[in-house]
């Protein structure tokens, strides 16, 4: 075949795939750049057709298989939404912030008409007929669902090797930059997703860190609220102290945008950094990888560079009060939490029903072995009673580790912590990613924050210099502070500039 024609017949066939996929008037935009911001003013506008867009967002789930991410693709109605978009606009109706946006949501967060299997077998049967709030506000804005993401099973852990929903090769949700490498979780999907370029945001849910570390490992940014922002409800729970919905985007505006309409409130500009006050507590640098601690040490070089002042604190007890809060409050309310969810949602199936089907070996121990039981690790390989330790972790621990912090940042007039999101870069996906060793590991520096109801923020700063994937930096704020603390972020983002998307 000549050069000429094998030219032509490429172009003749790259005609009738763009054909196919988009209508043939628009000039779709480049997804590895495009924010949420983007689209919705490009929708707006009418320089991109919601429908377009849509379908060029699936079309990239699709080619993104390998990575396991998806349980759910909504294909047929979210092209029929896209579709009503455009035709509202057409009309010169007012379309909302978000319209026309394709956003994924985790599969333990309700779509109405959707299947809701938390990551779990026992649940693959359940569809809600009605959107978590947090869900709705976004549907209303505009914004068109495209698929339900996979995730570490009943939120339960932070690789996303999860063996019961897999589209590729290899079991696993897969990281972006590298899918021999693990996703993070539990809001694994999600993560994998952005950080890939297929979406430009999407919901995940964190209750010790499940937005923050897929985020940190694939290259995007999160935002955990502060606990009781967003509604709960119409959300597959571990901890009703813990948990919260966490919007995850390629930028911290797109988190911003995406804030201001799940809360309501105004959006903000970004901070003039000279009044930025951060606080370093060396002790969230115990564990990191020489990749990790050469990037965050270079980030705090450039922060303060463009005027931010870092303050060196202390937070001796940090450590202690979160060991005492942390699994007595997870593991104890997730019983509760859990069996109140199948009753009021009408599932038709108890606690330990749902047990008896886990796929996940890690999972399975933790809710046979300690959940279901009641129980919690004691000395010696033994466990005890789990009511005790919870009852003294919501009496005694949690107050005083809330109080520390409320010390920490009162003392040293900080506006939040920073240190590196996770202390290690991702690691191989495989059974062993999902170990204990590993999950106390990658929690080490989200967790603490989250017992304590604390909003946190990830944003990427750069890629290992060997590995080349991705690291994250976080910032952990006051109670109710998360609109400054995406003001910090918006600003620093520019100081750190996005990453370059993953190569195909």
């Amino acid at each position: 075949m000549s050069g000429s024609i094998r030219r032509t017949l490429l172009t003749t066939l790259l005609t009738l795939s763009s054909a196919t996929a988009a209508p043939a008037h628009t000039k779709l935009p480049d997804l590895d750049t495009l924010t949420v911001a983007d689209a919705a003013r490009l929708v707006r506008s009418g320089r991109v057709s919601a429908e377009a867009l849509v379908r060029a967002s699936l079309a990239r789930i699709k080619a993104l298989s390998a990575l396991n991410a998806v349980v759910t693709l909504n294909e047929e109605r979210a092209v029929a939404a896209a579709k009503a978009v455009d035709e509202a606009r057409r009309q010169g109706l007012s379309l909302g912030p978000l319209a026309g946006v394709p956003l994924v949501i985790k599969d333990n967060i309700h779509v109405a008409g959707l299947p809701n299997t938390a990551g779990t077998p026992g649940l693959k049967g359940f569809v809600p007929s009605q959107h978590a709030p947090v869900v709705a506000k976004l549907i209303d804005a505009g914004a068109i669902v495209v698929a339900k993401t996979s995730m570490h099973e009943l939120a339960f852990g932070i690789s996303g090797y999860n063996p019961a929903f897999n589209t590729g090769p290899e079991p696993g949700i897969r990281n972006a930059y590298d899918k021999a490498r693990i996703a993070g979780g539990s809001s694994s999907g999600t993560g994998a997703l952005v950080g890939a370029r297929a979406v430009p945001g999407g919901l995940g849910t964190d209750t010790g860190g499940s937005v923050r570390i897929p985020c940190a490992v694939n290259g995007c940014a999160a935002l955990r609220p502060t606990v009781g922002r967003y509604a709960q409800a119409g959300i597959t729970p571990i901890s009703h102290t813990r948990d919260t919905a966490g919007p995850m985007a390629q930028t911290v505006g797109d988190l911003e945008l995406i804030d201001s309409v799940i809360s309501g409130r105004r959006s903000v500009a970004p901070a003039n950094l000279s009044t930025v006050r951060l606080g370093l507590f060396r002790g969230f640098l115990k564990n990191a990888d020489e990749e990790t601690q050469a990037a965050f040490e270079k980030a705090l070089d450039r922060a303060r560079k463009a005027g931010v002042t870092i303050v060196e604190v202390d937070m001796p007890r940090l450590a202690e009060l979160n060991g005492l809060v942390s699994f007595p409050v997870a593991i104890y309310e997730a019983y509760d939490d859990v069996a109140a969810y199948l009753k009021q949602n009408g599932i038709g199936k108890t606690v330990e029903d749902i047990t008896e089907t886990i796929a996940s070996p890690d999972v399975k121990g933790t809710y046979a072995g300690l959940v279901v039981p009641r129980k919690l690790p004691g000395p010696d390989n033994t466990v005890v009673d789990a009511k005790p330790a919870y009852e003294a972790a919501i009496r005694q621990h949690r107050p005083a580790l809330i109080a520390h912090y409320t010390e920490t940042f009162a003392r040293h007039k900080i506006d939040a912590l920073v240190f590196p999101t996770v202390p290690k870069v991702a690691i191989a996906a495989s059974p062993d990613a999902s170990s204990l060793s590993n999950f106390l590991l990658f929690i080490q520096n989200t967790d603490p924050g989250s017992n304590a109801g604390l909003p946190g923020l990830t944003l990427p700063i750069g890629r290992g210099s060997a590995s080349g994937l991705p690291i994250g930096l976080e910032l952990d704020g006051p109670a109710g502070s998360d609109a400054r603390l995406l003001a910090i972020g918006m600003s620093l983002e520019k100081v750190y500039g996005r990453l370059a998307p993953p190569k195909r």
